[in-house]
């Protein structure tokens, strides 16, 4: 609780040294372009708009006996629900969707926000999240990085049938076109094996079901990328090309920060970046009986905060939705002429076909499970043995 008062001090304190300074420069926010000099309010409403993610507290214990609040842990998950958060809108309600305070929004929003409360059979709870990042090698209550969170939201996307989404981590800096095209095209289930996983989700995570089928057609992308832009430091031979992503209309923004303390990095202003910042603990936030969210702490809607650039540490991770294949291609396309064909040092590589010396590429698929509840997850098991003789020691 001391440190939760201490962060919520340092938040306060910063919102007022964070407004923006007066300047000709653009403001990039996730693929939009902003003037401040002429509509700076506009700005603000397109950064309130994104889901905001911070710690919480009072929540259920993760795993039944395990933490009741994220506070001091879960910076780099609550940057990981952000971004996936802002792929959902856009796929659901487009990028241009505004929040306004008190303003009635559609289903689909309030069914996006319960997605990510901090319940056990919420399909991207941060109880979901820390015991699927037991199969990564974290411990719950222990610190991810942007490439742990990534493979984690990966893995829980495959239990998620109404948002459909089909995750594409890149390895060794490169994305395969090839690869993507293959997991974003893949057939659907056979009309039994979709009938059980639709039952088997409707019964585990049951805020989430599913009302849009199976489909044949291109599954809207998600694809992150996981880079290393420096050894202890970014290289600032990386700077130009990494706000370049933020230009892209497909931006989904950035995970990074510094040591231990994430940041979900929503765009740039000069050789500054701009970013949401989950150091804050509030209270669990349930939602109602009507299936609706008290929405309010779950958009930031102060000044954002700034960081320099070259202040970023070197691990980061960009994100980019394409919700459709000619989103897909519009985006390799400003990859070959931004970024690619610009750099002697390239941030990442962009190939059509799947390098002949990797393992063959299999569109992942959701495992056969049994289970219920936060037990779902197949890579918890060895948790929840571990929980059961610890409660057997204890006894």
């Amino acid at each position: 609780s001391v440190l939760s008062r201490y962060e919520n001090q340092i938040t306060i304190l910063s919102d007022y040294l964070e407004e923006f300074p007066e300047t000709d420069e653009p403001v990039w926010i996730l693929g939009r372009q902003h003037h401040l000099n002429t509509d700076k309010s506009k700005l603000l409403l397109d950064i309130s708009a994104r889901l905001w993610f911070t710690y919480r507290r009072k929540f259920s214990p993760i795993g039944g006996t395990g933490p009741s609040s994220d506070a001091g842990w879960g910076c780099m998950l609550r940057c990981g629900q952000m971004m996936l958060a802002q792929a959902l809108i856009c796929r659901h309600l487009g990028r241009d969707w505004q929040w306004e305070k008190d303003k009635k929004q559609p289903e689909e929003y309030h069914r996006i926000l319960r997605c990510f409360l901090d319940r056990k059979d919420c399909c991207y709870s941060i109880h979901q999240m820390a015991q699927m990042g037991v199969g990564e090698g974290k411990s719950i209550g222990e610190w991810f990085g942007p490439n742990t969170v990534a493979q984690v939201l990966k893995k829980l996307a495959l239990f998620d049938e109404w948002n459909s989404l089909a995750v594409y981590v890149s390895m060794d800096n490169t994305v395969v076109i090839e690869d993507i095209k293959k997991m974003c095209w893949s057939p659907a289930p056979s009309s039994s094996i979709a009938h059980s996983s639709a039952h088997l989700h409707r019964s585990a995570l049951g805020r989430n079901k599913n009302t849009a089928g199976f489909c044949t057609g291109w599954k809207p992308l998600l694809l992150i990328i996981p880079l290393r832009l420096g050894i202890n430091h970014i290289n600032p031979v990386y700077i130009d090309a990494f706000k370049e992503c933020f230009k892209m209309p497909q931006s989904l923004g950035a995970l990074g920060g510094k040591p231990n303390n994430a940041y979900y990095f929503i765009g740039f202003l000069g050789n500054e970046l701009i970013y949401l910042d989950p150091h804050t603990t509030q209270s669990f936030v349930d939602s109602e009986e009507n299936g609706t969210v008290d929405d309010e702490s779950f958009h930031c809607q102060q000044a954002p905060h700034r960081m320099k650039i070259m202040n970023l540490d070197p691990s980061v991770a960009l994100g980019f939705f394409c919700k459709e294949e000619c989103d897909f291609d519009n985006w390799c396309s400003l990859v070959q002429k931004e970024i690619l064909k610009q750099q002697s040092l390239r941030m990442f590589e962009l190939v059509q076909k799947h390098p002949a010396h990797w393992p063959p590429f299999i569109p992942p698929t959701k495992p056969e499970v049994t289970t219920t509840g936060a037990e779902l997850i197949e890579s918890t098991d060895k948790l929840f043995e571990l929980e059961e003789e610890f409660e057997i020691l204890s006894v």
